[in-house]
């Protein structure tokens, strides 16, 4: 779904989190919002990592926003949503965590999530987050936006905190290239690789790839594009 499109049109969502009581609770809010519609539920994220490519392999309609809890069992959420932004690149993720601590945010946003809420937060955010994800933006909790301001305020840690393979890992995430292709030309496991991502984002203070990317051209690690 675009990002011009307008507000009344309705956005399809899919809610996966493993207790039940927790997707009730979203559904039931959902079906409250007339321009959103629950699509369907997943109890972790390989049933939907499995239920997206099973409705794309039918040409049933997909999800316009996944709604991703983190902490689940067989595969978590950062895995999750980095299957999912890969294989179905139109299909927005936003993660509603419990959990705000700055390194999950990180990798949440460096497997490409398009927002991050808390649990605790007021239901109409959950919508607005929904809303800023189909438009293109990414929308943050604001407690945890806090705390990622409070971190990129702290003292700036440069590129000689990471170690020579972190530099390479940064080179390549600014070149554009994602964690399975970080993997394939590092000869390294996907998860590896993820893993370093993450690290590395953090090291640096930054929250997204696009900051990686700023930064690693200012320190001419790469070329500006044209």
């Amino acid at each position: 779904m675009a990002g011009d499109e307008t507000s009344t049109e309705i956005i399809r969502v899919m809610v996966v989190d493993d207790h039940a009581i927790v997707r009730r609770g979203l559904l039931a809010y959902i079906d409250t919002v007339p321009t959103l519609h629950v699509l369907g539920e997943a109890t972790d994220g390989q049933q939907a990592v499995t239920l997206m490519r099973q409705w794309q392999t039918l040409g049933e309609p997909v999800p316009d926003v996944v709604l991703m809890d983190l902490q689940m069992p067989r595969l978590g959420g950062v895995e999750a949503t980095e299957a999912i932004v890969k294989n179905h690149p139109q299909v927005r993720v936003v993660v509603l965590s419990s959990f705000g601590e700055v390194e999950r945010v990180h990798a949440a946003l460096a497997a490409g999530a398009a927002g991050y809420v808390l649990k605790d937060a007021d239901p109409d955010e959950v919508a607005t987050a929904i809303r800023a994800a189909v438009a293109g933006e990414v929308h943050l909790d604001a407690a945890v936006a806090r705390q990622l301001t409070k971190r990129m305020a702290a003292p700036h840690v440069g590129l000689t905190s990471l170690t020579e393979r972190e530099r390479e890992i940064l080179t390549l995430v600014a070149q554009g290239h994602s964690n399975r292709s970080v993997a394939d030309r590092l000869v390294i496991s996907e998860r590896t690789a993820r893993t370093h991502v993450s690290n590395v984002l953090a090291k640096l203070q930054l929250s997204s790839r696009t900051q990686a990317a700023l930064l690693a051209i200012r320190e001419g690690l790469i070329s500006s594009p044209d």
